[in-house]
């Protein structure tokens, strides 16, 4: 069975993505890393959904949807690199926003939805969302006021969604070729 997890892409990625023309392609890989600026997808295996979220002047946006294909290096990638000069990932430079040059930079590899900072999550959703650890226990978001959030710390890292609230996500994105919908 699967699982789904959420992402908080910086404003530093999305700004990134935006400068590089991405919106609107669909990425074919995200990067985790060992360094909170670039969460490690824990847990995650082929088959997983993760929801890449923003936020935004304390709106929640879905940017992506990405099933998970694989992890690691394969020979899209380009080669690996032999010093701490060369890029990371040569073959992903048109992504390199989703961290390849990140601490520790491992690959993803996704098919997803693409790339939009248009699909905000209602704020009375915002206050039902759950995520569960590895012993079961859930938690909701921190500082949702009034539908907004007004800290994104709550948000920050790699966290797997309750069946509940990944089934209310996957309804936001019906169109979602990569994902449930």
């Amino acid at each position: 069975m699967s699982d789904a997890f959420t992402v908080l892409w910086t404003h530093d990625t999305c700004r990134a993505l935006r400068k590089a023309g991405r919106v609107g392609e669909r990425p074919p890989i995200a990067f985790s890393g060992a360094h909170s600026s670039l969460p490690a997808w824990s847990g995650a295996r082929a088959g997983d959904e993760v929801y890449a979220l923003h936020v935004n002047r304390g709106e929640v946006l879905m940017v992506s949807c990405m099933r998970v294909v694989g992890v690691g290096r394969r020979d899209c990638c380009g080669t690996a690199p032999a010093t701490w000069q060369d890029p990371g990932f040569p073959g992903h430079g048109d992504w390199s926003a989703l961290g390849a040059n990140g601490c520790g930079a491992e690959a993803v590899h996704v098919e997803a939805t693409p790339v939009r900072f248009d699909m905000p999550i209602p704020g009375d959703l915002l206050g039902r969302l759950t995520w569960r650890n590895r012993r079961g226990q859930t938690r909701g978001l921190k500082y949702v006021v009034d539908g907004r959030l007004e800290r994104a710390v709550s948000l920050q890292g790699f966290y797997r969604l309750t069946p509940e609230s990944a089934s209310d996500l996957a309804v936001l994105d019906k169109a979602a070729p990569g994902c449930s919908g």
